[in-house]
């Protein structure tokens, strides 16, 4: 009731910092609840699209290529926790535009052999396609958008592809002095697709399995098998387990490893993000000290009354506590409420935003999205609530023990 009664608003200098520490720990709980949900929500969108086009689990032979991959998959596929398998070849190759004027353009992108039948059960493929049609029959090739922007290609244009095994042997045959040059294989661009990142819209092209296969010499065999899971964050465990029924000769990569630069990444920038910003609380926590130190001096008097009439010096401090805990309080509410606000229009703002000054704060070019993505962790805002009343339940520490170390004869010496 004191605590309270010491709070109430009054046109005073301690009431305007005790409103001023209220304001900065709603904004410091605000602003973090607001960046760790986006954080978390660009996490969570880059899983999407990395498993969208990858798969969660790549099997390849130990050595050389995959050649009995038909019964390798039904092996694997009656497992429980696979959800689709399908075979890949993936190598690097160079591609030469055929323009009806001006001068071609050569790039390298990596080149993935799909079977058009299978890729739907282990990725976003087949659905990703946004001009054109999903079709690599005969001769037909797949781009990313980005790389055919960079290319300046459509769809029907024609494209000449040299794989690493032709430029090998023609190196080979000039060292024999033959000047035989290698053969291109034509494609025609059939569709062009957009997993939604730019490293894969940038770096792939796709083709048919037998065309791929062509394009490597290997006949009948494959570089591996993709394998797609029920539960993407099983994939250790289901790494173990088919690593167990096929036995030795076969090695089992995760979605997770492959991507482990990136992930670890967003991860690092997540939690530093969260350890800057509540500094914006252990700021807003040292108004809360000052205005504290400020009380115990003008309530000297009263301290001394309570201590004359038998409180102890335990009361006094818990006294003060409570003022620093109904400040974190009435800050943590006030700001989770504005920040489970800001995090559920935060496109309309960003829209506003733009509509009012013409800048786009998140560009969809470089980050590769329209919207921002969000998502709140309810362990992530109870982390951030309860962290930020710790803290300004400890900014009152030092005050409080101060009161409660006073002594009553000293406190009523001059009244």
């Amino acid at each position: 009731m004191l605590a309270l009664r010491y709070l109430r608003p009054k046109r005073t200098f301690v009431s305007v910092i005790t409103l001023i520490s209220i304001v900065g720990v709603a904004l410091g709980v605000a602003v973090l609840i607001i960046v760790i949900s986006v954080m978390t929500g660009f996490d969570r969108q880059l899983r999407e699209k990395i498993v969208g086009f990858n798969a969660h689990l790549r099997i390849e032979a130990a050595q050389g290529p995959l050649r009995d991959y038909e019964r390798v998959m039904a092996s694997v596929a009656p497992s429980p926790a696979v959800k689709g398998v399908a075979p890949y070849v993936l190598g690097q190759v160079m591609v030469k535009t055929q323009p009806a004027e001006g001068n071609p353009r050569v790039v390298a992108p990596l080149l993935r052999g799909i079977d058009p039948q299978r890729e739907g059960a282990i990725s976003l493929l087949p659905s990703s396609v946004k001009a054109g049609a999903y079709d690599v029959r005969g001769y037909g090739i797949l781009v990313g958008r980005a790389l055919a922007e960079q290319m300046k290609v459509r769809v029907g244009d024609a494209l000449a592809v040299y794989s690493v095994n032709a430029l090998e042997k023609w190196e080979s045959s000039r060292k024999k002095g033959s000047e035989e040059a290698p053969l291109a294989e034509d494609y025609v661009v059939k569709g062009i697709f957009e997993v939604g990142f730019h490293d894969f819209d940038s770096a792939y092209v796709l083709c048919s399995l037998p065309n791929a296969q062509d394009l490597y010499d290997l006949g009948e065999g494959v570089h591996g098998l993709l394998v797609s899971l029920h539960d993407p964050e099983q994939a250790e465990a289901a790494r173990a387990a088919l690593l167990g029924k096929l036995g030795a000769g076969f090695e089992i990569t995760t979605w997770m490893e492959e991507n482990s630069a990136i992930l670890e990444a967003l991860v690092v920038e997540k939690n530093v993000m969260f350890y800057l910003l509540f500094f914006i609380t252990i700021v807003a926590a040292f108004g809360i000290t000052s205005a504290l130190i400020t009380f115990v001096v003008q309530k000297t008097r009263e301290i001394g009354t309570l201590k004359a009439l038998g409180a102890t010096s335990g009361q006094v401090m818990w006294l003060f506590l409570s003022q620093s805990l109904a400040v974190g309080v009435v800050g943590v509410i006030c700001g989770f409420g504005l920040g489970m606000l800001a995090v559920l229009y935060r496109n309309q703002f960003l829209h506003l935003m733009r509509r009012l000054t013409g800048f786009e704060l998140f560009p969809s070019r470089i980050y590769q999205f329209t919207e921002l993505p969000g998502l709140i962790v309810p362990g992530d805002i109870a982390i951030i609530c309860g962290g930020s009343l710790i803290i300004c339940l400890l900014a009152g520490v030092l005050p409080a023990w101060n009161a409660g170390r006073l002594r009553p004869v000293e406190a009523l010496r001059h009244e």
